[in-house]
């Protein structure tokens, strides 16, 4: 499958999917430092069990809707040893890393939603959500813009002259996560207490700002290893790809200081919001074209989530939406703007594609959020009970405080 490839590549793919793996544990602290100190122990459950069941349902049927590949063979033959049913393995195994590398991306779906749909989702129903978003409604997606699935990005080519370009995944991976979880916190409702009758807004504060702020340094330092290994080869590395990811990185963390007011939280978000919004055009944009991407993210994160929280009453907890959904939005039509060789990009995208095609995915995200979370409502139901709830997630579904001996004393 994997012509030219020498070991070199396998290595940078390899350290490549282990940074992005790491992102896992940023967005379990991230959510851990935010919600409540009695639904500590379940976000940090959720992100890695959901990392689990994301692995085996890509494995065993995702991966093979995004890319026809599938490991159902031999280990002779998945080493390169032989060959089978017209599979050639790459000898050294890239094609297995490749798929861990991949692998992460996906499992991020899932764990964007969790920030959602925090402290009051039931446990169970969740992970099978994850089991069928990373089998079949990501992996369709994926699929269709990063492998030419079903003569899409052909189609595209042919009306706008280009393909749809999203080098690192702002539309496939940040705005379907981020619009599949608007549709998931919609049918959950907002958490008992966040708004009264009268439609006062309650304050809900994080329980733990170091460890918000630990997350997002993870999540920072692992997208590196998102952006540029986006590559896949040792030969494609581009030092663009790395100079612009830090680039909307600071822009997104001085936007959302000045929008924020200081306040830490938008301050740390505001980081990821630039990287979301970067990682479509990371390739091809100016430097400085990747600051003011940021910069518009780290603003449009702060605006979006006070408006989101507080006029629209959406209970998004971490804000995933305005982060993910439509940071990710903005990023893959920021390709199109700042990509642009009269911006001082390299070219090669289009404008009209990079809108059109935003919007689709963004559209067909929102629609399998209603779609799967809609129908494990009416199955199962996706809400814990009021006393679960008032509970706690971390005892009423994991029977421990994330500080036991303290709630013994």
């Amino acid at each position: 499958m994997s012509e030219g490839i020498t070991g070199t590549d396998v290595l940078f793919v390899l350290i490549g999917a282990i940074l992005v793996f790491a992102m896992h544990a940023g967005f379990a602290f991230l959510e851990v430092g935010t919600v409540r100190r009695k639904n500590q122990v379940n976000a940090l459950v959720k992100i890695i069990t959901d990392f689990g069941v994301s692995t085996i349902s890509y494995f065993f049927v995702g991966y093979a809707v995004a890319y026809g590949v599938d490991f159902l063979v031999d280990a002779a033959v998945l080493s390169g040893e032989s060959e089978a049913d017209g599979y050639a393995f790459s000898s050294n195994g890239y094609d297995l890393v490749k798929f861990f590398f991949l692998l992460t991306f996906a499992a991020a779906i899932p764990a964007i939603i969790s920030g959602g749909i925090a402290e009051r989702a039931k446990f169970w129903p969740q992970l099978m959500a994850t089991a069928i978003l990373t089998a079949l409604i990501y992996p369709f997606l994926e699929g269709i813009i990063w492998n030419g699935n079903f003569g899409i990005q052909g189609y595209i080519e042919d009306m706008f002259g280009v393909g749809f370009h999203d080098f690192a995944g702002s539309i496939v991976v940040h705005a379907v996560g981020g619009w599949i979880a608007l549709g998931a916190v919609l049918l959950l409702g907002a958490r008992q207490g966040r708004y009264t009758k009268d439609g006062r807004v309650n304050g809900i504060p994080p329980s733990n700002i170091p460890f918000l702020a630990l997350g997002s340094w993870i999540l920072c330092i692992g997208w590196f290893g998102f952006n540029v290994v986006s590559a896949q080869t040792v030969g494609g590395i581009s030092g663009l790809v790395a100079m612009n990811s830090l680039m909307a990185m600071v822009g997104g963390i001085v936007a959302a200081l000045f929008a924020g007011r200081n306040d830490p939280g938008f301050v740390h978000n505001g980081a990821l919001a630039g990287l979301v919004a970067v990682c479509a055009g990371s390739d091809i944009m100016h430097p400085i074209g990747a600051l003011l991407t940021g910069g518009i993210a780290g603003g449009l994160f702060v605006f979006a989530f006070t408006y989101c929280q507080n006029k629209l009453k959406i209970d998004d907890v971490l804000g995933v939406w305005p982060l993910h959904g439509l940071c990710g939005l903005w990023g893959g039509i920021a390709a199109g703007i700042f990509g642009l060789e009269a911006l001082g990009g390299l070219g090669g995208v289009s404008f009209m594609a990079q809108l059109l095609v935003s919007l689709l995915a963004s559209s067909y995200a929102l629609f399998a959020g209603f779609l799967v979370y809609g129908l494990l409502k009416k199955v199962s139901g996706i809400r814990l009970s009021e006393e679960d709830e008032f509970i706690g997630a971390d005892l009423s579904i994991h029977k421990i405080g994330a500080y036991p001996e303290q709630d013994l004393s």
